[in-house]
């Protein structure tokens, strides 16, 4: 696998990426995946087949990459004012996300064209990301913050332990019981 190459904001290269994402979305809707080829895709896209091979590689590079730009969040996390309530409508909205057709396909297609981890890497970051806005917030609010590896390992790990291998019983009420459990267990007293 060759390294993607780094996309410079506003050049042809950030053209290029934002048209054959459109197109793999555009045709993902109207055709399926299995209805999906490069060919089709790039003349959707306005550009050569060899221009996505030479960027992308194959079919599965190219959808493990549009998948990682849909995994990344839109807007920073909602500011509820506490970092309990904060903690609790950030991990429901990921866990919606995550569980979701869309977002169990999106999860797939990344770590399918993922042969070094990277892409796996970067949907951590953004989930990382997210906790860290939530806890610098709290701790600006004088709140007591746990680490950002404790929320990590015992909110975000285990839904995607769930969304990947146990799929049920996912809800708003198993991620507001994840947050509970760093809360009552984990969190030492200030």
């Amino acid at each position: 696998m060759s390294p993607r190459p780094a996309v410079r904001p506003g050049g042809r290269s950030a053209r290029v990426q934002r048209s054959v994402h459109a197109a793999v979305q555009e045709l993902q809707a109207e055709h399926g995946r299995s209805g999906l080829t490069v060919p089709l895709i790039a003349a959707r896209a306005g550009v050569t087949p060899s221009t996505v091979y030479r960027r992308w590689g194959d079919l599965q590079e190219l959808l493990a990459d549009v998948a990682v730009e849909r995994l990344r969040p839109d807007e920073p996390p909602a500011d509820l004012g506490s970092l309990r309530e904060d903690l609790e409508h950030w991990a429901a909205a990921f866990l919606e996300e995550m569980s979701s057709p869309a977002g169990r396909a999106y999860i797939r297609d990344a770590l399918a064209g993922d042969p070094d981890g990277s892409n796996a890497g970067q949907c951590s970051a953004y989930a990382v990301e997210q906790v860290e806005t939530i806890l610098a917030r709290a701790a600006q609010r004088g709140e007591h913050v746990p680490g950002t590896d404790v929320v990590m390992d015992h909110v975000v790990a285990p839904m995607m332990y769930r969304v990947l291998f146990r799929p049920g019983l996912l809800d708003a009420q198993y991620a507001r019981d994840l947050v509970a459990t760093v809360f009552y267990r984990l969190m030492p007293l200030p």
